[in-house]
């Protein structure tokens, strides 16, 4: 399943893409049951397939297998409710999640990265956190800031959290998944190096692009062989594939939850591949209008503009 959040004016919802369409899960699931009979069939819905994606996940696979009977309904019916379906060019795609608790990332997990960054394979994963301001969606152009002038790209490869986690063993990590989806860590490199600790660079608003969707897991059962391209305007600066990451996603789900207790919705942004503008000879950063385009395997492609913004603060000392 392609999951996502549908905007329709001021409303926000849980919605599943197939082909062109955008099918509301809660409401489709809501039909379905009426159909039914089923008393409360509203509350019922609430309970199994919210409209709140975050809530959705919580659900796990009991609320995977009834979405998917919703979105068997709503095609079965040629649903013409336009509450029910509706078309993608008549809504605003946003990210798939827009507020999870915590938004963990995780460099020089990449060995190509870390040779060009002039480092050594690091024992543990290095983690760092960016947060909800710096969610934007697919639809939506990169902020240029006049804080920086050294923006850059990070092609990541991105999982979500299902349920709570603790202690979660490798082997079982993968029951901790929900799915899988694409991040832009976007970086202000100037900011990023102005003191030892990287969070001022990594957390300008916008600086995290997601999506175009989640696909959940069980679309994806290894997600150790994916192969992960970006590009600006056109041209590849980035390419690698899952299966050369340091820390996979197993030993990041043990690992992060060794630490802390993860929850449904936490974002997990696994590293960037060699390649990113910092990094070349000569450096070269994000320009106003550049097109920066990310693909990985069996998830789709992540494209966003990078447009200037004016109303920012210079701070100095």
């Amino acid at each position: 399943m392609k999951l996502v959040n549908y905007r329709v004016g001021e409303s926000i919802r849980a919605a599943a893409i197939v082909g062109n369409q955008v099918i509301d899960l809660n409401r489709a699931y809501v039909a379905m049951l009426e159909a039914q009979g089923q008393a409360r069939a509203e509350k019922v819905a609430e309970a199994l397939v919210p409209a709140n994606t975050i809530e959705f996940l919580e659900g796990g696979d009991k609320s995977l297998e009834e979405a998917y009977k919703a979105i068997e309904y709503a095609q079965a019916e040629e649903a013409t409710n336009p509450k029910i379906v509706l078309s993608k060019d008549d809504v605003r795609i946003e990210a798939p999640v827009l507020k999870p608790n915590k938004i963990i990332c995780v460099g020089h997990n990449y060995r190509e990265h870390i040779l060009e960054m002039k480092r050594e394979l690091p024992p543990y994963p290095v983690i760092f956190a960016k947060f909800n301001n710096a969610i934007i969606g697919p639809e939506d152009d990169i902020p240029n800031s006049p804080l920086t002038e050294q923006l850059d790209y990070e092609a990541e490869f991105t999982f979500v959290i299902s349920k709570k986690a603790k202690n979660v063993s490798k082997e079982e990590a993968l029951d901790y998944v929900a799915g899988y989806t694409i991040v832009n860590d976007v970086t202000a490199r100037d900011l990023q190096r102005r003191t030892l600790q990287w969070l001022q660079g990594k957390t300008l608003d916008g600086s995290a692009p997601m999506g175009p969707w989640l696909v959940t897991k069980d679309e994806i059962p290894n997600p150790h062989e994916l192969e992960v391209v970006l590009k600006v305007n056109g041209e590849e600066r980035q390419r690698s594939n899952t299966a050369n990451l340091v820390f996979d996603v197993n030993y990041l789900v043990e690992f992060l939850s060794s630490i802390m207790t993860l929850e449904p919705g936490d974002v997990i942004c696994t590293g960037t591949p060699g390649g990113v503008g910092v990094a070349r000879d000569p450096q070269v950063f994000l320009q106003d209008d550049d097109v920066v385009q990310i693909e990985i395997d069996k998830i789709g492609v992540l494209e966003n503009k990078v447009k200037s913004v004016t109303n920012a603060v210079k701070v100095g000392r």
